[in-house]
């Protein structure tokens, strides 16, 4: 078995491209948990990426997911505690996002500090803290349900991937987006009164 001779550092982002041909790749990850005494708890966590086999089932990424389930469980709870419905197929995202009446308030979920610092907060706090919110709330988990997340991902378009990230929709319409970029440059405050200012706008 050939591995490769030190860690290979990727984003999750770098890693949802990455496709392993001739040889594995060790990927050591930093994964980061906001915890409710309000600090930041973080630890590694290596990966091993298998090279492609013809035929084999798990040549897809749409059928790997990244993360075991048990480490992202609470992450997911941090959202759907607070009213955001968890989408795990393409099909349950185009059931939602197709509609053509109210608006819908997507988060793209993760592991990262900044989704655990910010984002997830954030989202939290804009819809507990104003009566003019959007009319439904889901969420997607970036490298765990692939085929879910790739789906918001189109409907995102022409914005380029990213995780955390955050998608107002009204009446089937893309009408604003948050990137990871903003939300890593922004304090928390920020974001929230970004959030509520598109919640008076389109909702």
């Amino acid at each position: 078995m050939e591995v490769a001779a030190a860690p290979i550092l990727y984003s999750p982002q770098q890693r949802n491209t990455l496709h392993a041909v001739d040889k594995e790749f060790l990927i050591r990850e930093l994964v980061c948990f906001w915890k409710p005494e309000r600090y930041l708890r973080c630890f590694t966590i290596d990966f091993v990426i298998l090279p492609q086999k013809q035929n084999s089932p798990f040549n897809s990424s749409i059928t790997m997911a990244m993360y075991p389930e048990y480490m992202v469980a609470p992450i997911r709870e941090d959202l759907t505690s607070a009213g955001f419905e968890q989408l795990m197929t393409s099909e349950e995202v185009e059931a939602v996002l197709n509609q053509k009446e109210g608006t819908v308030l997507v988060a793209v979920n993760s592991v990262c500090g900044c989704a655990a610092a910010k984002a997830r907060p954030a989202l939290k706090m804009a819809v507990a803290s104003t009566e003019q919110k959007p009319s439904k709330l889901v969420t997607v988990f970036a490298g765990m349900e692939t085929e879910a997340v790739a789906k918001v991902r189109e409907f995102m378009l022409p914005y380029p991937p990213s995780s955390p990230s955050i998608a107002l929709f009204k009446d089937g319409e893309l009408v604003h987006v948050i990137e990871r970029h903003h939300i890593e440059g922004n304090d928390l405050t920020r974001i929230v009164d970004n959030l509520q200012g598109a919640f008076e706008e389109y909702c």
